[in-house]
């Protein structure tokens, strides 16, 4: 088994069939054929089941996938530092929509600032895209607030997120000083799309506490979630950091939860298997001291690379009472709990 075996796997794996693997590596179909063969007879296990000339991967097949990501990104990373000595290192930071609207561009600055001979490269998505980027090797860290499925991903709390259940400054429900939880049956309401981890926040409530909502907005976006509320009457639970302006300008209201069953966190995640290149200069006190022993939030993962514990710190710095409290219009009390 050969880097060529796994390299021509992986793209029968993402084209779904062999002959668009071979015109895609410029060999020739049967060497297509002949690799997968030498995998399987190799892992003595079928990689692929094949019906009707179709290809359906099986779990096998899925697991080796995995792992050949892993591998080959780690090979075609050695070679670009070796070959190219004067090739920048890059490092590679996904953040959730949430993140992404909030934190996510002063945390970049500030750890630009502390690894000045790093490219630092960003990208934005739900929590179920970046916990898929992250897994395929193409990001090396991620700034999530919603919850991790593989046991392959360490993830570590940092930040405390404040959501509340916000509506527009002239909705019915903007006047009162508490909400109950029964004034939320068939309300409107503009929800995230799937994947994400407020969704998965909200869609958790609203079934705990058997409440029918209707939606009337899916989106993906913090500002087509605020055109919602401006223009059409709708309810949506968001991350009090995205309607901050709104908030203080008195254009929204908002409601934070009695009893916190909106808490949430921000939360530094990355591969367990991802090796760090050891050549990264790191400048520390730049942007404030990084001394993580100083700090609550410190990793319970081994061996954290320092730019990894630099991005902990920088993201906890954070973590400080929001101002954002004294404009909060009210409570969210659930009255199902209250004796």
């Amino acid at each position: 088994m050969t880097l060529r075996h796994l390299k021509i796997f992986i793209e029968v794996v993402e084209t779904g069939k062999m002959s668009a693997a071979a015109k895609n590596l410029y060999i020739a179909q049967p060497s297509v054929s002949q690799s997968i063969h030498e995998l399987e007879t190799h892992y003595h296990t079928l990689l692929f089941q094949r019906y009707s000339k179709k290809l359906y991967i099986t779990e096998s097949g899925r697991l080796l996938y995995t792992y050949a990501k892993q591998l080959t990104a780690q090979f075609d990373r050695m070679e670009e530092n070796m070959l190219t000595k004067k090739r920048r290192e890059k490092f590679r930071i996904g953040a959730t929509i949430s993140v992404g609207g909030s934190i996510l561009s002063p945390v970049v600055k500030r750890f630009r600032q502390e690894f000045p001979d790093l490219d630092v490269y960003a990208f934005v998505g739900n929590t179920q895209e970046i916990e898929d980027r992250l897994l395929n090797m193409d990001l090396d860290a991620g700034i999530i607030e919603g919850f991790v499925k593989s046991a392959d991903l360490i993830t570590i709390p940092l930040l405390e997120d404040p959501m509340v259940l916000a509506c527009s400054a002239d909705h019915p429900l903007a006047r009162r000083s508490v909400l109950h939880i029964e004034d939320l049956q068939g309300q409107e309401f503009v929800i995230r799309e799937s994947g994400s981890g407020t969704r998965e926040l909200l869609d958790r409530f609203l079934e705990s506490h058997d409440i029918r909502v209707t939606v009337a907005f899916e989106v993906h976006t913090p500002d087509a979630i605020k055109n919602a509320l401006r223009f059409n009457q709708c309810l949506t639970l968001i991350s009090a950091r995205l309607v901050e302006q709104e908030l203080k300008s008195g254009e929204f209201a908002a409601f934070s939860s009695q009893d916190s069953q909106w808490s949430r966190y921000f939360r530094i995640v990355y591969h367990k298997g991802m090796i760090y290149h050891k050549g990264m200069t790191y400048h520390k006190g730049i942007a404030g001291s990084t001394d993580m022993a100083d700090h609550k939030t410190t990793s319970n993962a081994p061996d954290s690379p320092p730019h990894m514990l630099a991005l902990q710190n920088i993201v906890s710095s954070y973590d400080q009472k929001s101002p954002l409290d004294h404009f909060i219009q009210g409570q969210f009390v659930d009255t199902y709990n209250l004796s």
